[in-house]
């Protein structure tokens, strides 16, 4: 029997895992990528008898390879907070699926395990910049203003170690940054004593938010913004941590951050505004590489030829609120 655990590359996938692993070790093949990797059971051959496991993955976008695996024997557990669309029936399938802006996969991981590993959750749910979640999650422990602090910057460091148009703008592969967190049955552990890819993480976040504060928003309006950063790999790697950082700045808008491909056109991340968490979803479906959730969404790939569209799909919509 062979197990597979596939995850998304962010703070969210990874301390789902992390806290699902400390859980139930397995050894598991690894299936994972950059956050915008998603199509990953596309990666699995699984066979009867396997045991297949998703965290943070649509399951709109993987339907067809999730119904292939059910069909060639194996058992699925699937955990996600996406819009997954028509959820297949079969004896072999479980799954856990909220689409509830204030949820992420972290947060329904930690309600499956009775809050076993409740800071690692913590973490992973400041990383999804549901703020009021994680503090609402935190207050049991009773934590120092510090300590909080602590888990809100491990999780977004998590998350913007995920962002990157390829695996060579990543400071760490997801697979081996898991392999770190798992070691540490709680991340103030990992804080403490993974000491170097803490502060890789750290310096790498702040140098690049450095470069995007100078960033002057390419559209807006009373209701939304728009910016657009450069084709370089600092720009990659800061697009979905800024977008979070500009709608904790201004909770009343939506934001946009559309940033250039190498490969051409761009990569698009929607941040609903925090006062009113929905539609992300709905406008980025509008596209073709388009998805996510009602509080966040993004697009893969838009053409130059599609920005103008887009702008306009997304102002009407927020102007409407």
């Amino acid at each position: 029997m062979t197990h597979f655990d596939c995850f998304n590359g962010d703070a969210d996938g990874i301390c789902a895992l992390t806290q699902l692993r400390l859980a139930n070790p397995v050894q598991a093949q690894l299936v994972t990528g950059v956050k915008r990797d998603i199509k990953l059971l596309s990666r699995v051959a699984a066979k009867d008898g396997d045991v297949v496991t998703v965290l943070d993955v649509s399951m709109d976008k993987n339907r067809a390879d999730l119904e292939r695996i059910l069909g060639d024997g194996a058992e699925v557990f699937y955990c996600d907070h996406h819009y997954a669309g028509d959820i297949p029936q079969h004896a072999a399938f479980e799954h856990l699926i909220n689409p509830a802006s204030d949820v992420c996969t972290s947060l329904l991981i930690n309600k499956k395990l009775n809050g076993q590993y409740l800071d690692w959750a913590i973490a992973g749910t400041f990383g999804d910049n549901l703020k009021r979640s994680a503090q609402i999650l935190a207050k049991p422990l009773g934590l120092s203003d510090g300590k909080l602090s602590a888990l809100e910057n491990l999780g977004v460091y998590l998350n913007y170690n995920g962002y990157g148009s390829d695996l060579d703008d990543l400071y760490f592969h997801p697979a081996d940054l898991f392999g770190k967190t798992v070691q540490h049955k709680s991340a103030f552990d990992f804080i403490e004593q993974d000491v170097n890819t803490f502060e890789t993480l750290e310096q790498g976040y702040h140098s690049d938010m450095a470069k995007a504060a100078s960033v002057e928003a390419y559209y807006g309006t009373e209701h939304v913004a728009v910016y657009q950063l450069p084709n370089q790999a600092w720009a990659r790697r800061v697009s979905g941590v800024f977008g979070n950082d500009l709608a904790n700045q201004s909770p009343a808008k939506a934001h946009a951050v559309i940033t250039e491909r190498p490969q051409g056109g761009f990569v698009v991340s929607v941040r609903a505004p925090l006062e009113r968490k929905s539609g992300a979803d709905e406008v980025c479906r509008q596209f073709e590489s388009g998805g996510g959730r009602a509080a966040a969404a993004g697009i893969n790939e838009l053409p130059d030829t599609e920005v103008k569209r887009f702008i306009d799909v997304f102002s009407q919509h927020y102007s409407s609120f």
